[in-house]
């Protein structure tokens, strides 16, 4: 007997989309907020920082609902985006956004720890030696923070794949387009005799998870020599 279904499959390789995808357009926003937070002081930088760490502390159902509003086909920003054909809620798109604003305070936290942790003499050197900013960040700065960057990834990829609360509120559970893994374990625990199912799914989950955690340590040794 196959333990897992075609479903199944669908709703492992979705996931494993969405948090890719999740991670790649949350990794520039969060490397750009980490290093405001980090290296700037400006008005607004409280909100900023407080708007940052949202996500950890509300609960996911309601930032799936708030996406709901706010890129459902009649919310204020969906409703502009379908005007140009892009569509998020109850698309795949939408469970990657739902990802990646859930984990986009684990992204942003390790990274900006590395740049605080970076001399600012560092920055002054390549300062007095002519060097743009532009430059000096990607020279100086992200070199030398590279192990935080690459552990803002992981962390983002890990939540991202696990993330459920925020994207079944916001595209459901639909197969073949939003049913991810951790949508398809709930499935799996609310129907008769799927004890089974979703304990392989769970195994599932943990050798994904288990395997991005490694290969970003092995990545951030490499980095830090």
């Amino acid at each position: 007997m196959n333990l897992l279904s075609g479903d199944d499959l669908a709703a492992i390789w979705l996931s494993i989309r969405v948090a890719g995808v999740a991670t790649l357009v949350v990794l520039p926003i969060a490397l750009a907020v980490a290093h405001l937070l980090a290296r700037r002081r400006f008005p607004g930088r409280a909100l900023l920082d407080a708007l940052t760490h949202l996500p950890l502390v509300l609960p996911p159902v309601a930032t799936g609902y708030l996406l709901l509003v706010l890129f459902g086909r009649q919310g204020p920003i969906g409703a502009l985006l379908a005007r140009v054909g892009v569509v998020l809620a109850f698309h795949w798109t939408g469970a990657a956004l739902a990802a990646g604003v859930m984990a986009f305070p684990l992204v942003v936290r390790p990274i900006r720890l590395s740049i605080e942790a970076i001399d600012r003499e560092v920055d002054d050197a390549a300062l007095t030696l002519g060097a743009a900013p532009l430059a000096r960040f990607l020279r100086v700065t992200l070199p030398l923070a590279a192990p935080g960057v690459i552990a803002g990834a992981v962390l983002g990829f890990a939540r991202a794949l696990g993330e459920f609360g925020a994207t079944i509120t916001f595209v459901a559970a639909i197969p073949g387009e939003t049913l991810t893994l951790p949508s398809a374990i709930y499935l799996a625990t609310q129907s008769p005799e799927g004890e089974t199912r979703a304990l392989v799914l769970c195994g599932v989950s943990l050798i994904i998870a288990f395997t991005a955690i490694l290969a970003g340590e092995a990545i951030g040794r490499r980095a830090r020599r």
